[in-house]
């Protein structure tokens, strides 16, 4: 978990700027419709499209969208057809970056993307530029309060988790990637109330600051801004020195 906590903290902020600008209702909207399209549409036997349901919920999305983003996934209703695309790519210092994206026209989002990387001193690669850096985990957070480091240990652990790391005012927690659905599963049956997702995170982290970080982190807000873009993972790791010179 190491190095994650500042990231998190990036993704958070940027999801509240995101759902004032509509953004992060295109993104969870095309994450429910690709979800319903590959596990159908009953989120109680389809675990990817419950959470993105309890997602747009926690954004304050009508129902009826929630909805109409089913039936589009199921072909209830017409709508376009997603597929789910990863680039991957370098930046500012050799940093790497691996982007998940979902999209209708392939060509137009790689020629959109390859610019965003070229105005920002970077570069999109072909596979493997990246994906080598990262592992794949489950995410969960939760509120500090919400649960005590023995409760983590009984349940979260004792279902499947990797790690947890007390960060702030919350606790993160890893967990292999075929187990975050069980830990998530336990901890509900705990009572204690925890968001997870899967994630790429880097196997290890490198330093950078001063003009370097200004471009690495406007790069990542560049390429999440981009209404193709779902995720933007990188292995750059900011002091909260340099972080404070740039107002982080």
């Amino acid at each position: 978990m190491s190095g994650h906590s500042k990231w998190a903290t990036i993704k958070r902020k940027k999801a509240v700027i995101d759902a004032k600008r509509g953004k992060l209702f295109t993104k969870v909207i095309k994450e429910i419709t690709v979800a319903a399209r590959m596990g159908g549409g009953d989120p109680s036997g389809n675990a990817r499209l419950r959470k993105a349901i309890d997602e747009a919920k926690g954004a304050a999305m009508p129902a009826d969208t929630i909805q109409r983003a089913i039936k589009r996934g199921t072909g209830e209703l017409e709508g376009a057809a997603y597929e789910e695309v990863v680039y991957e790519g370098t930046g500012p210092h050799g940093t790497l970056f691996l982007v998940e994206g979902m999209t209708d026209n392939r060509n137009r989002t790689v020629a959109e993307i390859r610019k965003i990387f070229e105005k920002h001193n970077g570069v999109l690669g072909g596979a493997g530029t990246a994906a080598w850096a990262f592992d794949r985990k489950g995410v969960i957070t939760l509120e500090k309060k919400a649960a005590t480091e023995d409760q983590l240990m009984e349940v979260a652990v004792g279902a499947g988790a990797e790690d947890y790391a007390e960060v702030a005012d919350e606790w993160h927690l890893t967990t292999p990637p075929e187990a975050l659905n069980t830990v998530l599963e336990a901890l509900e049956k705990a009572k204690i109330t925890a968001k997870g997702s899967l994630a790429f995170l880097p196997k290890n982290k490198k330093p950078i600051g001063d003009r370097d970080a200004e471009v690495a982190l406007n790069l990542v807000e560049a390429l999440d801004d981009h209404d193709d873009v779902q995720n933007v993972y990188a292995d750059f790791e900011i002091s909260d020195e340099d972080m404070a010179k740039l107002g982080g």
